[in-house]
Formats: C-alpha cells, sequence, structure tokens
C-alpha cells in the first residue's frame, strides 16, 4: 500500500478514541504530591519553548541553497549515515500509539522512547540513559524534527508530529537518493541571482553569489491542480493589479460559487465582460449550465482581490505567476496546497524590491507605500530574474541538518528524476 498520511492514522484505528478516554484520578493526593507538582510546573514555566523555536529555525534555515553543489554534497553525506543505520538496524521503530499526543511536561514511558528514536535523527544528543519526562530537551528535539519537517513548530507529537515519525528509514533514505539526482540536475544550469520555488516545501528562495539572501514561506498548486515544474524569466512586478479569472476557475468553481451565492461576484467586485469589452450583468447569464465560460470575469485592484497587492509575472505556457494574497492565514499551516498552480508568496514586498532593484527608485518601504496607496502600475525589470520551480522532498545542510516534506504529487513514488522544462 502507498504510504499516505490518510491510510498510515486510518490503520492507528481506535487511537483518536483510547486518547480521549479520561483518565482515572485519585480523590485524594498527598501533601508531598501537590508539593512535587508544584515545583514541576515552576520548572516547566521557566524552560524557554520560544528559544528552542529559534534554535530550530537556525538548524534548518542556513543561506545555502537548496539547489546548489552544496546541498548535493550534504545529501550524499546523509545517504552514507542512512545506509550505515539501515545496515546495522534494519529500520527505526514506529512511534506507538502512546506517543500520539506527547508534550512538555507529561511523564510517561512513551517520553523516552521518543527520546530515543530523535536521538537516532540527530534532533538530539545521544546519551545513555534516558527518563520517562518530556523535558526541555525532548522539547527542543520535537521541535527540531518538526522544523526538519516543515511542520508547525508546537512542541507536541501532534497529528502531523505523529505521521512524520511513522515514515520508515528506507523511505526516507529513497527521498535522499531520489532527490540527489535532481538537485544535480539543476544545480548544473544556475545563474549567480536566481528565484527557486520547492513546491513540496511550499517554500520560495532568492538566492544570489550562491547564498540564499531571502527566504519565503508560499502556497502552490493543490494535487488535482498542480504548480507546474519549469526554468523561466520573471519580467514583471504588477503593483495593485487586475486579476482575470482563467477559465479553469470559472468552469470548476465560479459558477458553482454563483450557484451558492448569487451575490458572489458583487461582493467580490468581479466584473463581467463580453468579446467586445461591454460590460454585462450577473442575471444575464444563465447560471445552470457553462454559458458562463464565454465571458472575461475581471476582479477589480483592493483588498479582495485574489492576487492582493502584487503579481510577479514569468513566461510559461501555463498561465501562472506568483503573486500576493488576501488569505495570509494558509501561510500558517502545514500543508499550503491551496491554489490553482500559481504561487503565493509571503511578505511578497520584499521579493518585489529585490526583483527591481535594478530599475533604480525600488526598495522595500517603496514598494509598501505603492501597496498601500493603490499604485496600479506594471512595472517591467530592466534585469530579467531566472526562475526554477523545483520539486524537491529531500535535503541537507552543511551542519548536517537534513529536511523531509511529503511527496504531494507523488513524483517521488513514480521515481521521476528527469522533468520536462515550461
Amino acid at each position: 500500500m502507498r504510504l499516505t498520511r490518510r491510510n498510515l492514522l486510518t490503520s492507528m484505528g481506535t487511537l483518536g478514541a483510547a486518547l480521549a478516554m479520561p483518565a482515572i484520578v485519585r480523590a485524594e493526593e498527598s501533601e508531598d504530591d501537590f508539593w512535587n507538582m508544584f515545583g514541576k510546573n515552576q520548572a516547566l514555566k521557566k524552560i524557554d519553548v520560544e528559544g528552542n523555536t529559534s534554535t530550530a529555525k537556525s538548524l534548518v534555515d542556513t543561506i545555502e541553497p537548496i539547489l546548489s553543489y552544496d546541498t548535493s554534497y550534504n545529501l550524499q553525506l546523509a545517504i552514507q549515515n542512512y545506509e550505515a543505520f539501515i545496515q546495522a538496524n534494519g529500520t527505526w521503530d514506529p512511534p506507538g500509539r502512546e506517543t500520539f499526543g506527547l508534550k512538555l511536561g507529561d511523564s510517561r514511558r512513551a517520553a523516552a522512547l521518543l527520546k530515543r528514536r530523535l536521538m537516532i535523527n540527530g534532533d538530539m544528543t545521544l546519551e545513555k540513559r534516558v527518563d520517562d519526562e518530556f523535558d526541555a530537551k525532548l522539547d527542543a528535539g520535537v521541535r527540531l524534527f518538526q522544523a526538519r519537517h516543515g511542520l508547525v513548530i508546537n512542541g507536541k507529537v501532534d497529528e502531523a508530529t505523529f505521521y512524520a515519525l511513522s515514515v520508515p528509514a528506507d523511505y526516507r533514505l529513497n527521498q535522499l537518493k531520489l532527490n540527489a539526482q535532481r538537485i544535480d540536475q539543476w544545480a548544473s544550469a544556475l545563474s549567480d541571482r536566481y528565484v527557486a520555488v520547492n513546491i513540496p516545501a511550499a517554500t520560495i528562495e532568492a538566492v544570489e553569489g550562491a547564498q540564499v539572501v531571502q527566504r519565503h514561506t508560499a502556497v502552490v498548486g493543490k494535487v488535482d491542480r498542480a504548480t507546474p515544474i519549469l526554468n523561466s524569466k520573471i519580467f514583471q512586478v504588477k503593483f495593485n493589479p487586475y486579476w482575470t479569472v482563467p477559465k479553469s476557475i470559472i468552469e470548476k468553481d465560479l459558477i458553482r460559487y454563483m450557484n451558492e451565492d448569487p451575490d458572489y461576484l458583487t461582493k467580490f467586485r468581479i466584473r463581467i465582460f463580453d468579446g467586445n469589452g461591454n460590460e454585462i450583468q450577473p442575471t444575464q447569464i444563465d447560471w445552470s449550465t457553462k454559458d458562463a465560460v464565454k465571458y472575461t470575469f475581471r476582479q477589480d485592484p483592493g483588498g479582495e482581490n485574489s492576487m492582493g497587492h502584487c503579481k510577479i509575472d514569468f513566461y510559461n505556457k501555463y498561465d501562472v505567476y506568483m503573486h500576493d494574497t488576501p488569505q495570509k492565514a494558509l501561510f500558517g499551516e502545514n500543508a499550503r496546497f491551496h491554489s490553482s498552480g500559481c504561487m503565493r508568496c509571503e511578505n511578497i514586498d520584499t521579493l518585489a524590491a529585490w526583483l527591481l532593484r535594478d530599475n533604480g527608485g525600488w526598495d522595500v518601504p517603496t514598494v509598501q507605500a505603492a501597496f498601500e496607496g493603490g499604485l496600479r502600475e506594471d512595472v517591467k525589470l530592466d534585469v530579467q530574474v531566472p526562475i526554477h520551480t523545483t520539486y524537491i522532498t529531500a535535503w541537507a545542510n552543511r551542519q548536517g541538518t537534513v529536511s523531509f516534506r511529503d511527496d504531494v504529487y507523488q513524483f517521488d513514488a513514480a521515481g521521476i528524476v528527469n522533468f520536462s522544462e515550461g
């Protein structure tokens, strides 16, 4: 059976129900128990969980680009380590059901087993003896594990963390080998300055001089509307753009929205135009048919615009682009696969300023002023910047930190190494 989060969690059977059962609490506690608990709570309050999160991020987000010979070299070292471990041990044990839900302050045998597992992965320092306490060291280890797997860093063994812990060692080794080949191919064709979008990680890197100068969280294509893999050049930044709704979205989404809410277009300031450029009203379209695809739907600039304050254009045959979004909350999710193929970029103002620096007069405050002032302008880049949309599910950095992501489009499962260019 193909490994997915859904079938793994389904196979856990009654895990959720079992963990939801209330614990049997003693009616009375001794005075010693009370003061032991009080002391423990005081100690927990002193643990610097934010510091643990910062440390975890610093071990993952180093300056080397994901597409680089440095990463390729680091991957080879990771492959050797995984092969040696598998040869000696076969694999690591999957987490038991008692591991699910573990958090700071818990005390149970599963915490000791989790410590051993995180020591194997390098998320905790190797120690001969471990106890059953979910202490500061285990909190730091879980947060590093979460950072390496692109998860929300909360220090808890939640559903996404439990799933990542359950992936076998040989599966991870296969990811490392596949992605080492992919990175070697992309690294050979890179220029000094470029933008790289890693689809499985839903991240964007701005690279210059073989170093990451900006890293952005992204939202990318759904499984059934995948972001294409391509090499192109960014040629234009549009400020406060109109959004012309693609025909695929009209057919798959907009008609349905209008049947559910006839005021949908009015609420989101989307206007309709016929082939001669004449504006028509929503009431002139038969929404029980596909009649709407014959028209052009255009959303006015503004806070509700699907592209937010900025659109970044690059050459491609798929009609995809990078853009801002009013749905900022999506950037805080574990799995950011919500678009129809385009890439939404968090903090796009800094990326736009970096792209436009050769035009003169554009810096971050200038870009932000254009956003806030509603400037409607299309700016051609004086120097076009290469962009590579890629598919990397495993990589390693110079600190020896190995990162993994889910095989969202099933390219790993298919063993695909070579991708055709768009």
